[in-house]
């Protein structure tokens, strides 16, 4: 069994669920200690982050940072999970739209928006998933969150299809854009394709398929790991001994940042909090 603690990008392919992945990997990393940063639908392809062992507890800050996505939009037809796998519920003709149209239609989308997520998401309500919900037979109206799109581009529109390129803000469902685009054009819409191609700096250029890390297990030190996807700050012998007991520290910090002893070990996130850098999570 492994000690080491680090991450492993993994290009999902389609058909897998997170959770398919993270078994996966804990047979061929022989560990039993595997988590991933936000959970890809077994229809989306991809970027999915897992960590091992001590670098699980950075994937909850992970999770938080921004994701970027290549997605397909089927117009013409609404289903009942807002994508391929759930029911036709509703169908309406699109030779009427124009390319205009859409793309006058999808300006909503970006900037800072109020999006419902989809009934079958992983949204808890009442400490159940809502997806466990909608299964159960139970109908689920869930409120609308503030997310932000910081870009939505165009890459393809053969209609009813509409190939978009999406870089957003944790937490927001490109179903949902999908669904509400189909909506704002009165003709309904869902997801057919989606690929997420970046997690905060890991995209699928570092991404490995299961087979690949079958032949090559490929995995990225928490040190590595930690200096990539957060602002780092190197500390002195002081400093370090502070930090290895989680005190807080007179620096400043515009962020969360991790934290290095002289000798490059990763000891701790820190952030800025009541005029101090304070601990969000110690690692040594």
């Amino acid at each position: 069994m492994t000690a080491e603690s680090g991450l492993v990008v993994v290009d999902k392919s389609g058909g897998m669920t997170s959770h398919d992945v993270v078994a996966r990997v804990r047979r061929l990393a022989g560990t039993r200690k595997v988590g991933h940063a936000g959970t890809l639908d077994p229809m989306a392809t991809g970027v999915l982050v897992l960590g091992l062992n001590r670098a699980t507890r950075l994937l909850g800050h992970l999770a938080l940072t921004d994701k970027r996505y290549d997605a397909t939009v089927r117009l013409g037809a609404s289903t009942t999970t807002d994508d391929a796998e759930g029911e036709v519920v509703s169908t309406s003709g699109t030779d009427h739209l124009t390319e205009d149209a859409v793309r006058s239609a999808l300006v909503a989308f970006a900037g800072e928006i109020d999006q419902v997520p989809s009934a079958v998401s992983a949204v808890k309500v009442d400490g159940k998933r809502s997806y466990a919900r909608v299964r159960a037979g139970e109908e689920v109206a869930l409120a609308p969150r503030r997310v932000t799109v910081h870009a939505l581009d165009v890459v393809g529109l053969e209609l009813p299809d509409v190939r978009i390129s999406v870089h957003c803000s944790s937490g927001t469902y490109i179903r949902a854009i999908a669904r509400d685009l189909g909506v704002a054009l009165g003709v309904g819409g869902h997801l057919t394709a989606l690929r997420r191609t970046a997690v905060g700096p890991f995209d699928l250029g570092s991404a490995h398929t299961l087979e690949a890390l079958g032949s090559d297990f490929t995995m990225t030190p928490i040190a590595e790991a930690a200096r990539a996807a957060f602002p780092a700050l190197d500390l002195d012998d002081r400093q370090t001994a502070d930090v290895r007991v989680g005190r807080a520290l007179d620096v400043p910090l515009d962020a969360t940042t991790a934290l290095f002893s002289p000798p490059g070990e990763f000891l701790a996130l820190y952030e800025p909090r009541d005029g101090a850098a304070r601990a969000v999570a110690v690692f040594v």
